[in-house]
């Protein structure tokens, strides 16, 4: 993997678990659950980071969006 693909990963990462992190906090304190489009979110970011390991050139179905 190249340095480049590798800080993107890393980026990525540590973006998803700080979403991921104030989701959990918000539900144990507040018991406020996210917006679903929230949750739509940080999935279709951890998406795009499994394209960005396999290489990306995959094409996504309308039913794998939703």
């Amino acid at each position: 993997m190249s340095q480049t693909k590798r800080d993107q990963v890393v980026s990525h990462l540590r973006y998803l678990r700080l979403e991921l992190r104030e989701m959990h906090q918000g539900i144990q304190q507040d018991g406020l659950y996210p917006e679903p489009g929230e949750v739509r979110g940080v999935l279709a970011q951890m998406e795009a980071l499994l394209d960005l390991l396999e290489g990306g050139s995959k094409l996504k179905s309308s039913a794998d969006l939703v």
